[in-house]
């Protein structure tokens, strides 16, 4: 019965120690042992120079999650890949397989996260905002509702002596 395993890796090199064990297990003839190689990711919006982009983020950086039969050959093969700290676990020669309500619902926010893509930039209400693109451009104000599903915030600006509420998409502002 195969389960869920979290490893510890160097972080910013996931990919390449992903890979490096994905070779390893074929040469090894254990693609039946260890199934599945994870690096949980997200769809994240960011503006660099005034360009709305959609970019996959990492969601647990420094992190592989692995599918396997814990064996005497797959446990030596993961912990003499290079790049891999061990097993996350109180003992790492008894590794503890991750608990499924866990990993599913790592597998569940991937999923959602894939068709809708989170601002990379998360504000609070009542924070205070410069707004840098549109009608109202440089004016600063407060946060006084946020749609993160639609990437909206609705900035109370003042205006000609009053306060008045101003939509703006998460790109056209900035945290002051």
């Amino acid at each position: 019965m195969a389960t869920w395993f979290a490893l510890k890796v160097q972080p910013e090199r996931e990919e390449k120690i992903r890979d490096l064990l994905a070779e390893r297990i074929r040469t090894k003839g254990l693609g039946e042992v260890l199934r599945t190689l994870l690096i949980p990711t997200e769809s994240v919006v960011e503006v660099r120079g005034g360009t709305k982009r959609t970019v996959q983020q990492k969601t647990y950086p420094g992190y592989l999650f692995v599918e396997m039969d814990l064996t005497d050959d797959a446990w030596y093969v993961i912990t003499e890949t290079a790049g891999i700290s061990g097993f996350v676990s109180a003992n790492p020669r008894e590794p503890q397989p991750l608990p499924d309500e866990e990993i599913n619902r790592i597998l569940r926010t991937m999923d959602e996260r894939k068709e809708k893509p989170k601002p990379k930039v998360e504000f609070a209400l009542g924070q205070n905002v410069r707004i840098k693109d549109g009608p109202f451009t440089n004016f600063e104000g407060q946060v006084e509702e946020i749609h993160p599903d639609k990437g909206i915030l609705k900035v109370m600006v003042h205006i000609f002596g009053r306060s008045v509420p101003v939509e703006v998409e998460y790109h056209q502002v900035e945290r002051t």
